[in-house]
């Protein structure tokens, strides 16, 4: 365990019933040298209200009007010393701001994160939607109970972020969430607890689609963020990410598409006909994706879908 992720598990995690009252004063003036100094450091300042959100009952509209200025007392999750620590942490060695707070926003979930799971990101919040738009094309005659009803798969489920999507998108299906970090899979299995759905989300340790070995031929759908960044771009990516999430949730090998390619190879064995595969990919890999799907001959009406910055960023296809 690395000096800062110890550091998180020690500071972040207060005890229940717990908190540190400080004035509305005291913590203004917090707040606004803050602010200074994430302009200087050429963070956005909306890190330290979202920051201080996360760790006070305060509101957007609080601090806009900053009205919390003449509160007598306001609880916090820690000490000022505490949250002064954890805010140069972002500043000298770029850590996320969604660790120093140990939670991210992500649908209408706030879910649990730490630096064992990659932050969930707002693009990837259009897997759910695509698979929910899949489930009910009509045009491959596919039977909308039976496959919303089904048995899903989210592989390298991370935070559960996906596995939290599909249940709450499809509340008669049963998912299965599989990823090879028991680290990230106790951050899953906390966040679905947290939401109640801890017993509609089946949570296995292991490789890709290898745990489910039971449900050959049952699938009524898989999706997956695997890893697509080619290694010798890990590198070069801005620190909060090189730095502090997982390399084994970014490093998709030599070309990025190590993960996909298994994906693509392996799904046909396990999907039942007219199946769902849907992945997300990196800007400039949808052709050779593409291309790769026609190749292995199991499916069926790909489909190309772009992110909300019309990025070509996710495909999906059916299984024959």
């Amino acid at each position: 365990m690395s000096e800062f992720e110890q550091k998180f598990n020690d500071s972040s995690s207060p005890q229940p019933g717990r908190g540190i009252v400080v004035s509305g004063l005291e913590l203004w003036q917090w707040w606004q040298e803050a602010r200074q100094q994430a302009i200087a450091a050429h963070v956005p300042i909306s890190e330290v209200d979202w920051l201080l959100q996360e760790m006070t009952t305060l509101q957007p509209l609080d601090l806009r009007l900053e009205t919390f200025k003449a509160q007598q007392q306001i609880t916090l999750k820690h000490s000022l010393d505490v949250l002064t620590d954890l805010w140069q942490q972002r500043l000298v060695r770029r850590v996320p701001v969604q660790y120093l707070a140990g939670s991210t926003s992500w649908r209408n979930f706030s879910l649990k994160v730490s630096p064992a799971v990659l932050i969930p990101r707002p693009e990837t919040e259009l897997l759910i939607d695509l698979a929910v738009a899949a489930v009910q094309n009509s045009k491959f005659k596919i039977q909308n109970s039976k496959f919303s009803t089904g048995d899903w798969a989210d592989l390298g489920t991370g935070s559960g972020a996906i596995a939290l999507g599909l249940a709450t998108a499809f509340p008669e299906a049963t998912i299965h969430a599989v990823d090879c970090s028991a680290e990230a899979l106790a951050i899953a299995r906390a966040n679905a607890e947290a939401y109640g759905l801890g017993d509609r989300i089946h949570f296995y340790q292991g490789s890709w689609l290898e745990p489910l070995s039971h449900l050959k031929g049952q699938l009524s759908g898989l999706v997956a963020n695997p890893p697509y960044i080619p290694s010798a771009m890990v590198l070069e990516l801005q620190p909060e990410v090189m730095q502090h999430e997982p390399h084994l949730a970014l490093d998709g090998g030599a070309d990025g598409l190590n993960c996909i390619r298994h994906l693509i190879n392996s799904a046909p064995d396990y999907l039942q006909t007219n199946g769902i595969w849907l992945i997300e990919m990196m800007a400039g890999q949808a052709p050779t994706v593409v291309e790769l799907l026609e190749q292995e001959g199991s499916y069926h009406s790909i489909e190309v879908h772009a992110d909300l910055a019309g990025i070509e960023r996710f495909v999906l296809a059916y299984r024959l």
